[in-house]
């Protein structure tokens, strides 16, 4: 497949991981235990959200959302490299390529999003508990559900457009595990100024302005917190959201290292490391993070899932 500039690129090679065959194998195990165990979980965080009517609240609607997006999240990237283990082959087409890197862009943006409107509803429940149902109704939510996957994928849809109209005419060599922006910008043969800058401005708008909107509302909780006259009270009203905080740092600090900091801090090779973080393991341990902290998802997990398991429906008498 061509692109809009005939590019004389028709595929890309896919570096990888390039190591000995039986560390190969070994990453291959590692990389598919990850990937069905992120699967398995956040599918059942997806079930017990669903099936569980006393979660049908705001803050459990948004995880439900965060869950379901890291199932496509995962998708985008582990599937193909799982394949280049096994067949040695990273090969991939222009239109794959691009595909890939919509959807990874589309994914990431819309978490960012997401994140920040998961801080604003912490926001509203810690510093106005009283008007929080008046607030956050779920008119609301599902309205700022909406708008962070559709800033996520209009975003995204905005940087394929220059990115695709670039020529690449060779090397096709992609020093990566993945299609990510700054690589392919790096093989272009052609002016790629008008591609950077937009997709600069468009960071800014997906990652920047969610990070703002999260540490104000954390600053926020913070002082709300403190003016709790109680130990007891700060720390109930602190375990509320300290999940979410956890994954907000780890998400925006893997985030932040790879794309905002200078190029002459950029290597490819340790770039991929830190594209492991944030592509597989921050998936894989956002469902840990929340339930293993939150006693209502836990509850509710063990009576709506495993419940059903033991106690099977009966049949007709």
């Amino acid at each position: 497949m061509r692109n809009l500039s005939g590019s004389h690129v028709e595929e890309f090679v896919l570096v990888g991981f390039p190591t000995s065959r039986p560390f190969q194998a070994l990453l291959f195990v590692f990389f598919f235990a990850i990937y069905l165990l992120t699967l398995l979980e956040n599918v059942l965080i997806v079930s017990t959200i669903w099936l569980t009517p006393s979660l049908h609240r705001p803050m459990y609607f948004f995880l439900g959302h965060l869950s379901f997006l890291e199932l496509w999240y995962i998708n985008v990237t582990i599937p193909r490299l799982l394949g280049a283990f096994l067949t040695q082959d990273g090969r991939v087409s222009y239109g794959g390529c691009m595909t890939q890197l919509y959807f990874f862009i589309a994914l990431a943006c819309t978490e960012c999003v997401l994140l920040a409107v998961m801080a604003y509803d912490r926001y509203l429940a810690i510093c106005e508990p009283l008007r929080y149902p008046s607030l956050m109704p779920p008119r609301l939510a599902t309205r700022l559900a909406a708008a962070s996957w559709g800033s996520g994928f209009f975003s995204s849809m905005m940087k394929l457009l220059f990115i695709s109209r670039l020529s690449y005419c060779g090397p096709n060599i992609i020093n990566h595990f993945f299609c990510d922006i700054s690589p392919l910008l790096n093989l272009t043969c052609s002016d790629k100024e008008q591609a950077e800058l937009v997709d600069f401005l468009l960071a800014l708008v997906m990652i920047l302005l969610p990070l703002v909107a999260v540490v104000s509302s954390y600053a926020a909780i913070i002082v709300a917190i403190l003016r709790i006259p109680t130990a007891q009270g700060r720390h109930k009203a602190f375990s509320t959201c300290t999940s979410h905080l956890a994954v907000v740092v780890i998400y925006y600090s893997s985030t932040l290292f790879t794309y905002a900091r200078p190029r002459a801090m950029y290597t490819f090779n340790y770039n991929k490391i830190i594209s492991v973080l944030y592509t597989v393991i921050v998936p894989f341990l956002n469902p840990a993070i929340y339930c293993l902290r939150n006693k209502e998802v836990k509850d509710a997990f063990r009576k709506t899932v495993l419940g059903r398991c033991h106690h099977p429906r009966e049949g007709p008498d």
